[in-house]
């Protein structure tokens, strides 16, 4: 090409009118129905051998049908000297496609980015294969470029809305059947299991393991306390030997919570008093708080073990600000047992203790001496080291304790225990 020839090609530009000639022929002979078929084709399994999980039947019909559309809006757009693109409404239903088969925003993204460079690779041989006069090629192939990036650009940033607010809608929708099903169940209803299971996407026919989470502090509104939760339930299922765990939201600070077992004599293990405990306690953290149920087995145990861990809440609530994190039904079922009616609860603690139910240091040690002598089977070896005192350390306070009831211990041991249990659990608050 002489120097005047490649002046010529520089004083072209992608909208000279020459150019624009060019696309017009380009564009009505691409947009003939079995070029256009050609072009769908090629683009599509292009971008199917780079991200195979758009390789299902249906979701490739979705994903021609919009390349179909996208072809033709931006196809007719190349020759007009403004960019005026309208989204089709087959790429708005391919994008809610992806949403609701529950892919990530990143396969959307990635498919239009494989997309732009198959677009790219057919015009680049497309034009080849045209051989346009030299003096146009180099401005053909920079409007096919500027147009195609701004065409990506323009589909990703609506799409994303597009794609969002429908994953947004079918995870409102799934989240309204599943709480309408565990309300329905915790209501007594006795649906079909296995649909019921399959709307839970939780298997019901098995051990079920019930707890609550809740915080100390008032939730914020960016769903923070609710992420919180959400770690903390998933870090305890598998701290209890399990994958599966069914939640939903009590509330904006508080979540309901199921780990399904298979095991039966694991389940057992569970239900051991203190075992729970033991095992979750450096699991949770402030200002996180945790109450559980007792395993129990099918829809019934399903209701059963959560009424259990919403009973340990409410002791859990009503006792010590400095209580442990971690409360087992099975640690404070006799509380909450007698403590349902509070002026019977601190009648019997009046009653049974007497002046043990002081709210002075010297009473709160012997009913703490008192507690860990009943609970060790009447052993004062056992209480002691309990305690970390002497033995004839608690067989001397055994004995003042005897005298300030004014009858020996085994006249009246459970009332004792009963009444010692709920001060335990509830603190001085319990008192008379």
């Amino acid at each position: 090409m002489t120097y005047s020839a490649r002046a010529r090609a520089d004083a072209v530009g992608p909208s000279s009118e020459v150019v624009r000639d060019w696309l017009v022929e380009y564009v009505y002979e691409t947009m003939r129905s079995e070029a256009l078929e050609q072009v769908v084709d090629r683009l599509d399994g292009a971008i199917v051998a780079r991200i195979p999980e758009l390789s299902d039947r249906d979701i490739r019909r979705d994903l021609a049908a919009s390349t179909r559309a996208h072809a033709r809006v931006v196809l007719s757009g190349l020759t007009s000297d403004t960019f005026e693109f309208t989204l089709p409404e087959e790429a708005h239903a391919f994008a809610r496609t992806l949403a609701r088969r529950g892919y990530d925003l990143r396969l959307l993204l990635r498919t239009y980015h494989v997309g732009q460079e198959a677009v790219l690779e057919y015009m680049t041989e497309a034009i080849d294969r045209r051989t346009p006069p030299p003096e146009i090629e180099r401005a053909v192939l920079l409007r096919l470029f500027e147009r195609s990036t701004r065409w990506v650009s323009t589909s990703v940033e609506m799409l994303t809305d597009t794609y969002m607010e429908e994953r947004e809608r079918v995870l409102r929708a799934a989240l309204n059947r599943r709480t309408e099903t565990v309300h329905a169940l915790l209501a007594g209803d006795e649906p079909d299991v296995e649909q019921a299971s399959l709307r839970l996407g939780y298997r019901l026919g098995q051990q079920h393991l019930a707890f609550v989470l809740w915080t100390d502090e008032p939730a914020g509104g960016d769903g923070e306390t609710s992420g919180l939760l959400d770690r903390v339930a998933a870090r305890l299922a598998v701290a209890l030997g399990s994958g599966r765990v069914l939640s939903m939201p009590s509330g904006a600070s508080g979540m309901w919570a199921w780990v399904g077992l298979d095991d039966e004599q694991h389940a057992a293990e569970l239900a051991a008093p203190g075992r729970l405990a033991r095992m979750t306690a450096g699991l949770v953290e402030p200002p996180v708080r945790v109450a559980f149920g007792v395993p129990a087995v099918q829809v019934a145990g399903f209701r059963q073990s959560h009424r259990e861990a919403v009973a340990a809440r409410q002791v859990a609530e009503r006792g010590p600000v400095d209580a442990d994190r971690v409360t087992s039904y099975r640690e404070v079922e006799i509380a909450h047992l007698v403590g349902g009616d509070d002026a019977a609860m601190r009648a019997l603690i009046g009653r049974e203790l007497r002046v043990l139910s002081g709210r002075d240091a010297n009473a709160a040690r012997l009913r703490e001496t008192l507690h860990a002598y009943l609970k060790s089977h009447r052993s004062p070896e056992a209480a002691a080291k309990l305690l970390g005192v002497h033995k004839n350390t608690i067989r001397y306070r055994i004995q003042r304790i005897e005298e300030l009831l004014g009858h020996p211990i085994e006249a009246r041991s459970l009332p004792l225990e009963l009444a010692l249990t709920c001060v335990a659990t509830y603190g001085v608050d319990a008192l008379p």
